[in-house]
């Protein structure tokens, strides 16, 4: 049943038929379009004109450039209490002005019809306010000017959905997190403060920088209470020197906020649940040694907090869970029976802006994410019950959420592996689709679906994977065996543009979750101390079983990955000479830099390593992927980016020094402005160009015919 004030609003909620309705969308997109600022915003140009035309047109293949144009669906939001509207973010993909550019768009439950509010070029964010009146966004402003440089990068702006003006509340250097409150009045907001020196840095805090944010040892992130009318802004001072702020949250009954602070610059890992009553101005802690994703939700009833994160009982391999604390005593775990992370750890390279949170605390139960196999689902828990699944669609990712307080509407992104995200209601136990802004892509170009493989270990466990062939009419020309990054995260059902770029060039892309990887059990997951052991062995099996079984060239193999992937690719190229091509990306290949320059690397190589350079030097060089580089003979693409932080530089340029001086084939690529995300949110033209530089390389090495020069 819905609740009584929805159930005018929702009746007319029907399923957005592929044929009947695509034309009435897009009517209604370029009509809102054409009404409100078309003429300074991208979604003018919405691709709705030839979705009709589609089916008589030659599918396309998917090349490194076919970025242009790809519109990536996210930040799903609900007004917490009855209302009709869905906001969302849609951001496009354009190459030519090689930028990202994103609109808030409006989705009426009621009529269907979808409007844009925010048309950019850069508004993301949407926060709507409990009584559905009005809600705020974040702005960013172009600047053109060395006055407007110095000026706070983003504007925190407030907007009704009836109309396309906003205002503008603060102006800020970021927003961590942020809840309104009850009345609709207020918000507490964690923000970033401080701002590095101008000229000579003066550094006396870790870390010195963060990768995506540039220095960052002059900044903190402090909780604030916001008047969204006046813009005044109030501190809530909860008495640390040093704080990181990652989540706030403010309780249904208006008294309490909720403040989750990392108090030790040595170790920003760890956490304190802070509490601090608005009516009497003061404070308590209410849980400490928390860590992992901490996100928090007050309870309907404003007596409890949904946690969602851990206590390190495996180190930084342990899985998310969600933990109920009583602020006046007690807590406990819902999901420990689960087996699972409670969170979404699946890789996609087609993700936009997301600002939605990952748990919600409903009158029905507390929502939260589950990674399982591959897979993401929705489950709902209550305290004293078992977690269950709510929306767990097979072969698909669930990726983001939203919903208000009864939790008996959902909106959530969804995508698989042939279909980047689109927006879906979860509405009477019915899933049903409302947007159709990848369609057109997607109809325009010719996607193979991946093969689910799986396969026993030497040690007896399982290990998953898929194999993405090249579509039908394209011939294939080797293989690529693509580890991924974490250790902790998964491949699965995500949509990865770059894959499918690989197949079209008529490469087969084989990919898997060795141990190490999210999505099964604590102890798959725990790799502490072992890298480049049983998950060297599991991804050394798995090639071979890509040989023995499914039929690959083993004199046309490469391997390829990202940061962790990066790592066990140099890893792979000093203990085999099985692949004929290698290419490795914002890769690690010295841990006892790597533990001094990054921005967590102090923490994280003790906790996954288990070194330190001082105390066990020859355990560092041990796992180091240098130590055992005078082996290797494979040609390796090294793609790093000038400002990665995460895994910086120097790990590039140590790695290709080493392999020039041993006489192997390698080249350098070094991406000028680009961080650690190069591949999932670099500038669109420096994305073109590494697929570009990657099947270059590929083609170069097992892609040649035999016989050919």
């Amino acid at each position: 049943m819905l609740p009584h004030c929805c159930k005018k609003r929702y009746a007319r909620v029907k399923v957005v038929a592929p044929a009947s309705s695509r034309i009435t969308i897009c009517t209604l997109l370029q009509r809102s379009f054409v009404h409100g600022n078309a003429d300074k915003t991208w979604v003018q140009a919405f691709p709705c004109f030839f979705l009709g035309a589609l089916g008589s047109l030659r599918k396309e293949l998917v090349k490194p450039e076919s970025l242009d144009g790809l519109v990536l669906v996210s930040s799903p939001a609900v007004p917490p209490r009855c209302s009709d509207h869905i906001y969302y973010v849609a951001t496009r993909v354009s190459v030519q002005q090689d930028r990202y550019e994103s609109a808030i768009m409006l989705y009426d439950t009621g009529s269907g019809e979808h409007r844009v509010l925010q048309g950019g070029p850069s508004d993301t964010c949407p926060l709507p306010s409990p009584d559905g009146s009005r809600y705020l966004f974040i702005h960013r402003p172009e600047q053109r000017s060395q006055r407007d440089r110095k000026q706070p990068g983003l504007e925190l702006r407030l907007a009704s959905p009836g109309s396309t003006g906003s205002v503008v509340v603060a102006r800020i250097r970021g927003l961590v997190s942020a809840a309104w409150s009850p009345d609709s009045r207020r918000v507490v907001a964690a923000i970033p403060v401080g701002e590095p020196d101008e000229d000579i840095k003066l550094v006396t805090r870790l870390p010195v920088w963060f990768n995506g944010k540039g220095y960052v040892y002059n900044t903190q992130v402090k909780p604030f209470i916001i008047d969204v009318d006046s813009g005044d802004m109030t501190e809530i001072d909860i008495g640390l020197e040093w704080v990181q702020v990652g989540s706030v949250d403010w309780s249904p009954d208006g008294r309490y906020i909720v403040i989750l602070a990392s108090y030790d610059e040595k170790k920003p890992f760890l956490y304190r649940l802070y509490v601090y009553d608005s009516v009497r101005e003061e404070y308590w802690v209410a849980a400490e040694g928390l860590s992992g994703y901490g996100e928090l939700a007050w309870s309907p009833d404003s007596k409890r907090v949904a946690y969602l994160g851990h206590r390190l009982e495996r180190g930084f391999a342990t899985h998310n869970r969600v933990i109920v604390i009583d602020p006046w005593g007690g807590e406990e775990c819902l999901t420990c029976s689960l087996g699972r992370n409670a969170s979404n750890t699946v890789n996609s390279d087609v993700r936009g802006p997301n600002c939605s949170k990952r748990l919600a605390w409903t009158r029905r139960g507390i929502l939260f994410l589950m990674s399982d196999g591959g897979e993401v689902k929705l489950y709902s828990v209550l305290p004293g019950k078992e977690p269950r699944p709510v929306i767990a669609p097979r072969g698909g990712v669930v990726d983001e959420f939203a919903t208000d307080i009864s939790g008996e509407l959902v909106a959530y992104t969804f995508m698989t592996p042939t279909s980047p995200k689109e927006l879906y209601l979860y509405l009477d136990n019915k899933a049903i689709r409302i947007t159709r802004h990848t369609e057109a892509w997607v109809n325009k170009h010719l996607l193979s679906s991946p093969e689910r493989i799986a396969f026993r270990a030497s040690d007896g466990a399982l290990v998953e994977g898929w194999v993405l062939r090249p579509p039908r009419g394209v011939e294939e020309r080797g293989w690529v065996l693509y580890i991924h990054g974490g250790p902790k995260t998964m491949w699965g059902y995500g949509f990865m543009h770059e894959f499918h770029v690989l197949t079209s060039a008529g490469y087969t892309v084989l990919y898997v979750n060795p141990r190490g990887s999210d999505g099964y059990s604590e102890e798959f997951a725990d790799i502490r101390c072992r890298y480049g052991e049983r998950d060297y062995e599991d991804l050394m099996e798995a090639a071979k079983y890509a040989v023995t079984e499914l039929g690959l060239a083993e004199d046309r193999a490469a391997v390829m990955g990202g940061s962790y992937g990066g790592f066990m690719t140099n890893w792979v190229i000093g203990h085999t000479g099985f692949f004929k091509a290698a290419v490795t990306m914002r890769n690690i290949s010295n841990w006892i830099s790597m533990y001094g320059t990054t921005d967590i690397g102090w923490y994280f190589v003790e906790d996954q390593i288990c070194c330190t350079p001082w105390k066990n030097p020859e355990r560092c060089w041990e796992k180091s992927p240098l130590r055992y580089i005078d082996k290797a003979k494979t040609p390796t693409l090294i793609i790093h980016s000038d400002q990665d932080y995460r895994c910086w530089l120097d790990q590039a340029l140590q790695l290709y020094t080493a392999l020039r001086l041993h006489g192997v084939d390698t080249k350098l690529a070094i991406f000028p402005g680009e961080n650690h995300d190069l591949s999932r949110s670099g500038k669109p033209k420096h994305r073109v160009k590494r697929l570009q530089l990657v099947l270059e390389w590929l083609d170069k090495h097992i892609g040649e015919k035999k016989g050919l020069a």
